[in-house]
């Protein structure tokens, strides 16, 4: 894999498409849940939330994906982004350092993500202290 400084992931329960960038070009990597068709419906009458359970190996997967990462963007439609986020602060602090920002991003392209997070990232980037 290229070393780029620079990645976004956006998650759903489904799969983790992870993107590390540059201006030029990007690698691209997909993680994906051992169980992703799991279910829960809430029943009347019984005990529980109804939610299934967050799936730590599948949100551990998508932090080794993202640790060589400089700066990272998360996104996604739904709750997993933020159950990536808890995550990452409860068992990786250095990454958690280096998380840029978490949007809301419904299923865009391949492509339309990476030009999304290449301008997110020039604005950020600008906001950054120049200083060492």
């Amino acid at each position: 894999m290229t070393e780029h400084y620079h990645a976004i992931v956006w998650i759903d329960h489904h799969e983790a498409r992870i993107f590390h960038f540059d201006m030029q070009d990007f690698d691209r990597e997909v993680v994906r849940p051992h169980d992703p068709h799991q279910h829960i419906h809430h029943k009347a009458n019984s005990i529980g939330s109804g939610h299934a359970a967050e799936d730590q190996q599948f949100l551990h997967e998508v932090t080794l994906a993202l640790r060589e990462a400089g700066a990272v963007l998360i996104t996604g439609p739904s709750s997993a982004k933020h159950e990536l986020v808890k995550h990452i602060q409860r068992h990786d602090p250095l990454l958690a350092e280096r998380l840029a920002g978490v949007e809301a991003l419904d299923h865009p392209t391949d492509g339309a993500l990476v030009n999304y997070a290449r301008k997110f990232f020039r604005t950020a980037d600008r906001m950054r202290s120049q200083r060492s």
